[in-house]
């Protein structure tokens, strides 16, 4: 199977969804994204972590929600007109799953080409990058491009696993 974050895997150009939080640019590759929704109301669920935004209902299926701006660091945000869920799918445990994560605001598909690609720089023994799959040089900016499978540590991921639906589950947009 084909690895929807490796983006050297392609021969000229890469393409990628942009999207903010707070003042910083980011983007998942496109292979990994299924859908992009409005900001929806979103349930809670008890004792789960703070990242854990909740659940949402996508054509009858569950999918947890995870706030980026609360596992990067970022203060809370509240919705504004451009919020938005990025529906992507996730590996855990040999199984393909969907989550939503919540987003400041979807910008623009990019096609990056492969000489603007960088894989992440070390920053030393405490400080995580693997979720960083590349880093793209762009004109004005650099552009971290995100591996949701390891946005979350393991057992982050291991404690949203119950909520998760598989892949499969849920019908593909019309």
């Amino acid at each position: 199977m084909k690895d929807p974050y490796d983006l050297t895997a392609t021969l000229d150009a890469a393409q990628v969804l942009t999207f903010r939080l707070a003042d910083e640019d980011y983007a998942l590759p496109i292979g990994s994204v299924r859908e992009v929704l409005e900001y929806t109301d979103i349930t809670r669920v008890p004792k789960t972590p703070d990242f854990m935004r909740g659940v949402i209902n996508i054509r009858g299926s569950v999918v947890p929600v995870v706030d980026l701006r609360l596992e990067f660091g970022m203060p809370v945000a509240e919705p504004t007109i451009d919020t938005a869920i990025i529906i992507t799918e996730v590996r855990h445990e040999e199984r393909q799953s969907l989550m939503g994560i919540l987003v400041d605001s979807v910008r623009e598909v990019l096609e990056i080409g492969q000489d603007l690609l960088s894989e992440a720089p070390p920053m030393g023994n405490r400080v995580r990058t693997d979720f960083i799959r590349h880093v793209a040089r762009l004109e004005d900016r650099f552009l971290m491009v995100l591996e949701m499978d390891r946005v979350l540590a393991p057992e982050q991921l291991h404690s949203i696993a119950g909520a998760c639906e598989p892949a499969d589950a849920v019908a593909e947009p019309a």
